[in-house]
């Protein structure tokens, strides 16, 4: 695997995720809760026993009773898992803060035994759009310039290509909406950092933001994304990837032009020509 040359910009600067992280509360972690019952529940519905699970996760004391035996890993750029060691490998609410995110899959891929599954948990696109709007709407129209402060996370699509490219076969990604609501937006701010989800780009502002952005802000958001009793609704785009390490076991594709039934008298129906 190759990682990112030691001198290349980071999107994201390490030293501030892993100081928002020790900051972080663990009657915040509601994210990580909806993560679990995920997990549980996706397992569930898979008709295999694992017995050597790796979690991936930067709240290891969260994770560490989930699956019994499993080994945890901090999501470190260099993965602390033993290389086809495991039947199980779970990413675990830490992609969106990876510098490298096909790199981390690789990694996990690379655990993985044959036939091993890999269940990726991470934020996807839609997550705090309604804040990411109001705080750019505000710093427009009180500075008349426009800073990084939510950081960019990859759409489903995205999210499920990487899968691929990570060499994973029979790739899924699906998506689980979630909102929660907030009083007013330092409620919000201040739950999002008590969740060590603060924003820890490289290029985001290292001063003080004037009072009012944020007042503007409040002002549009209570406008625009108000909930049913007048609080503010927030939304997290919690994305599922599952990929297995390939196998001669696994179902293959048939060949083009192997089929021995035409799909119009599979379906029993008459084919036709679409007009011009």
């Amino acid at each position: 695997m190759k990682l990112p040359e030691p001198n290349a910009p980071s999107l994201f600067d390490r030293t501030a995720i892993l100081r928002h992280r020790a900051r972080a509360r663990d009657e915040a972690l509601f994210l990580h809760r909806a993560a679990i019952d995920e997990v549980q529940d996706r397992l569930s519905m898979v008709n295999k026993t694992f017995t050597a699970p790796a979690i991936v996760t930067p709240f290891p004391h969260v994770w560490s009773d989930v699956l019994p035996g499993a080994i945890t890993a901090t999501d470190d750029e260099v993965l602390a898992l033993q290389s086809g060691a495991h039947d199980l490998v779970i990413h675990a609410m830490a992609l969106h803060w990876a510098n490298d995110p096909v790199g981390q899959l690789i990694q996990c891929h690379r655990a993985l035994q044959p036939d091993g599954l890999l269940l990726v948990l991470c934020l996807g696109g839609e997550t705090l759009h309604q804040l990411r709007a109001a705080l750019g709407q505000a710093e427009i129209e009180v500075t008349g310039g426009l800073s990084p402060r939510v950081a960019p996370m990859a759409e489903l699509r995205d999210l499920g290509g990487l899968l691929q490219r990570a060499g994973l076969a029979l790739p899924v990604a699906d998506a689980v909406p979630l909102t929660a609501e907030y009083r007013d937006i330092w409620h919000l701010m201040r739950d999002l950092r008590e969740m060590g989800e603060t924003n820890t780009l490289s290029a985001r502002l290292k001063y003080p933001t004037r009072r009012a952005v944020f007042d503007t802000a409040q002002q549009f958001y209570a406008e625009h994304f108000p909930t049913a009793s007048g609080r503010l609704a927030a939304t997290f785009e919690m994305i599922c990837l599952t990929g297995w390490s390939p196998d001669d076991s696994q179902p293959k594709p048939l060949r083009p032009g192997s089929a021995q039934m035409r799909l119009a008298d599979a379906l029993r129906t008459e084919e036709g020509k679409l007009p011009d």
